[in-house]
């Protein structure tokens, strides 16, 4: 690991209680970069990934996500949160700051909505050269209930002055990343943060939000990749003008090479999964099924539209799967297709296309951050001549 001193910004506060920047000497500071050619997953990236999960690709036979099975991806650490001690601050340009206990914000107009979210580096493991981080291959996806109060109405009451323009949300989460110490901070568009559909969410799927999901409380934010739903939700703060922190301007971006400013990760992009038919090989995850007739199921998504088409494959031309009912505006969307299964090795894949007319790629989108790669899902099948036990 390239390991140098760097002075970083760690936002501090003075004796006025003012947010400032301070620098401090972390000793660390390895920059984002890309794996040589050849290079395999190294010790780094295996601790993200034993720290971090997916979600079982035969989960998606579920409607609703089980709070073990939903992907997590947690930044730095789970932080505990004392639930006595909480508050909820909501400060900047706002002419009514508050600090609002979880008592206050469960007292508040309420609403739940059905969400699917998905990582921004999904897929990363599968692009070539790969960028090193977290590496994803195709399970960094999870639907839920969100139960909470909407964000635009708390912001309303603490007063917006006319020329409010960005929110930024601070999570307990704190650590250090290429060399810059800080809490995990998120911001939004104010026209993005007013969107009704926008929670502050204390509740998953009916219960209190588990600890890696971000209790007590998490941002849920409909149709944006899981960067923007921040996680033990601890401080809203507006802005009069652009947020430069970590996370909007250096992480979460979709550039060429590593110099460019590059754009910035938002609304996921359409994306088809199938639920594994038969039965898998331990190492290898290839699919064993039995020859004769299957009926294959799956997940399709997208955060710019309702899923409005998939496409299905064996290796030859695309097929039009049968659609489900739309469960919710921001919610994954089933589909099933008929496959007659002759014995021989196969590669399925599907592929979704959305109200927009944004299609999922067959071949992936590179960028150096390894980010929104929605090429369409391959799924390795062997058909034995001689039967076996696979099921669809």
């Amino acid at each position: 690991m390239d390991v140098r001193a760097q002075r970083c910004p760690r936002t501090v506060r003075d004796r006025a209680g003012r947010r400032t920047l301070a620098l401090v000497d972390t000793g660390l500071g390895a920059p984002a970069r890309v794996a040589r050619p050849g290079e395999p997953i190294g010790p780094d990236e295996l601790r993200l990934a034993t720290r971090n999960h997916g979600m079982p690709l035969e989960a998606l036979r579920y409607d609703v996500t089980p709070p073990g099975l939903h992907y997590v991806l947690v930044h730095y650490d789970i932080p505990y949160v004392e639930p006595g001690g909480w508050r909820l601050t909501v400060d900047g340009a706002v002419r009514r700051p508050v600090a609002l206990t979880a008592a206050e914000l469960r007292a508040r107009p309420r609403r739940t909505l059905r969400v699917t979210l998905e990582c921004a580096g999904n897929g990363r493991a599968r692009l070539e050269p790969r960028p090193v981080s977290q590496p994803w291959l195709d399970e960094a996806v999870g639907t839920a209930d969100w139960t909470g109060t909407p964000l635009a109405a708390l912001l309303r009451d603490v007063g917006l002055p006319d020329g409010a323009h960005t929110v930024v949300f601070t999570g307990a989460d704190h650590g250090t990343e290429r060399g810059v110490e800080q809490d995990y901070q998120r911001a939004l568009p104010l026209v993005e943060a007013m969107r009704p559909e926008v929670l502050l969410a204390d509740t998953m799927n009916g219960a209190p939000l588990p600890p890696q999901h971000g209790f007590p409380l998490r941002l849920v934010v409909p149709g944006w990749y899981g960067m923007a739903h921040v996680k033990w939700l601890r401080e809203i703060t507006v802005l009069t003008g652009e947020f430069d922190g970590f996370q909007n301007a250096v992480a979460y971006r979709l550039k060429d090479r590593a110099e460019d400013a590059g754009e910035p990760v938002t609304r996921i992009r359409p994306r088809a999964l199938l639920a594994p038919p038969g039965y898998p090989d331990f190492m290898s995850r290839i699919r064993v099924v039995a020859p004769g007739s299957h009926l294959l199921s799956g997940r399709a998504w997208s955060g710019t539209g309702p899923v409005v088409r998939v496409l299905f494959s064996a290796g030859g031309d695309w097929t039009d799967a049968e659609l489900g009912p739309v469960a919710g505006h921001w919610a994954w969307r089933e589909f099933r297709v008929p496959w007659w299964a002759e014995p021989g090795s196969y590669q399925l894949s599907v592929r979704a296309i959305d109200a927009t007319g944004r299609a999922q790629p067959v071949e992936p989108p590179w960028n150096v951050q390894g980010m929104a790669n929605n090429m369409a899902q391959r799924v390795p099948v062997v058909v034995p001549p001689g039967g076996g036990h696979g099921a669809p």
